[in-house]
């Protein structure tokens, strides 16, 4: 039987919504913000920016974004 490695868990969460300037982050609508969804590493949380991303190209102030949760749960340990 061979040990298995568990990789760390990294929380992200993936959000967006139309942005009320497009060179700053305050939404237009906070009620409105579109909470993609929590995952747990990095890549996972990637692959749902780019396709949330890729499905509202039509509309220049909608923006979706990743947060590294993990990062603000515990700060020395902050990696990717």
């Amino acid at each position: 039987m061979t040990a298995t490695s568990k990789k760390p868990q990294l929380p992200h969460l993936v959000l967006g919504g139309e942005l009320e300037d497009l060179s700053g982050t305050e939404f237009r609508d906070l009620s409105k913000v579109d909470l993609v969804g929590l995952y747990p590493d990095y890549e996972s949380a990637k692959a749902a920016w780019k396709s949330k991303a890729q499905s509202t190209v039509d509309n220049a102030h909608m923006r979706y974004f990743i947060v590294h949760l993990h990062r603000l749960l515990d700060p020395a340990h902050g990696h990717d």
